[in-house]
């Protein structure tokens, strides 16, 4: 089930406006199209379709899912969003394909807090990509302890929203598991509030924060060959970006289909 602020409709249509500058994906768009040159493209929790749009811009084939119908219906309605196709769901759902990259940008691969499903959203990834493509993510190195900053003095703001006048949000942490096995798990609370008619809506979003070694056996035990950990161009030292190849079918490549050993918005 997505979190209410990308399922929520209200929220939804506010979210881009809240958070406009979205140049981290650039980086992204450049790994994807010039580095790896890759055609066709699967962005696993696309939201409401900003990096698709990027890529679907540059003539790739891209393909979006995310489980929130709110935030599609938005990505549907944005300028060349006929260039994309749009489902909403899950990666596991999806029909066979055989896409060069697969992507899980911003928070998306830390919204998985289980095992099991971490797991199968990988294995769901790696059975939708041509033998020998890659995927991408990023995550949080939990050492770093992003969630320190995640206070409403450091991340209140109001926006003047087309259509909604002032809207005001900010995040709290409510919770942090630091004795979970493999990486922190941190809840927070993010409050919207529309000043035009005072309506508050909460959103409660969880991430786990797993280690570089937790989301390298991960990877292996889901049949994939780490290629690369690299540090994130826009956050140096704040974050890690995994590139993982699917092997080609000659390298015979084994994968457990059990448990693997081993999005929502979370503040800068």
């Amino acid at each position: 089930m997505a979190d209410a602020i990308f399922e929520d409709p209200r929220l939804a249509a506010v979210y881009d406006p809240l958070d406009p500058d979205r140049s981290d994906l650039e980086v992204y768009a450049t790994l994807v199209d010039d580095e790896l040159g890759a055609r066709s493209v699967l962005d696993i929790g696309c939201g409401t379709g900003t990096f698709a749009l990027m890529l679907a811009a540059r003539g790739l084939s891209v393909v979006g899912v995310d489980p929130a119908r709110a935030s599609v219906d938005v990505a549907r309605g944005k300028p060349g969003a006929e260039r994309v196709q749009w489902h909403v769901g899950t990666a596991d759902g999806l029909s066979t394909m055989a896409a060069d990259v697969a992507t899980m940008t911003a928070n998306v691969a830390q919204v998985f807090l289980g095992d099991a499903d971490w797991h199968a959203v990988l294995v769901a990834a790696h059975d939708r990509l041509r033998p020998g493509g890659t995927l991408v993510f990023e995550a949080r190195r939990p050492e770093r302890q992003a969630w320190l900053d995640w206070t409403p003095e450091r991340t209140r703001q109001i926006v003047d929203v087309p259509h909604e006048g002032p809207v005001e949000d900010w995040v709290e942490v409510t919770e942090v598991d630091t004795a979970a096995p493999g990486g922190p798990i941190v809840t927070f609370v993010s409050p919207t509030v529309f000043h035009r008619d005072g309506h508050r809506i909460d959103s409660v979003s969880t991430l786990r924060f797993r280690t570089r070694e937790a989301i390298e056996r991960s990877l292996v035990a889901a049949g994939f060959e780490v290629l690369d950990v690299r540090d994130a161009p826009d956050r140096p030292g704040r974050e890690w970006v995994y590139l993982a190849r699917r092997p080609s079918a000659t390298a015979g490549a084994t994968r457990s289909r059990g448990r693997g050993r081993g999005p929502a918005p979370a503040p800068a």
